[in-house]
């Protein structure tokens, strides 16, 4: 399996930093994937909706902690260049 788009949203927010949509293997799309600011740094938040006593249920995650970081360092690492191109165009405005 193959991540084979990568669409970052950024937000302008102190802890939602941006949303994802990943595409796997061309053919399937998990959008609402988010990536938050944390005390401990920058990850990536599952798609998830709100239960009825208030807590969060992811709607899609990966099954073990490998296939996490695996798709975590993608998203984080398209998040960066997205990062990184917006503040080479807030250079260039000045």
């Amino acid at each position: 399996m193959d991540i084979t788009e990568v669409r970052i949203s950024m937000r302008d927010d102190a802890k939602l930093k941006a949303f994802a949509s990943i595409t796997l293997d061309d053919c399937f799309v998990i959008r609402g994937l988010k990536i938050i600011k944390g005390q401990t740094g920058t990850f990536v938040a599952m798609p998830s909706r709100k239960r009825k006593d208030g807590d969060y249920q992811d709607i899609a995650h990966p099954i073990n902690n490998s296939t996490r970081k695996w798709m975590e360092d993608i998203v984080l690492s398209k998040y960066e260049e997205e990062l990184a191109k917006l503040q080479q165009e807030k250079q260039v405005v000045k």
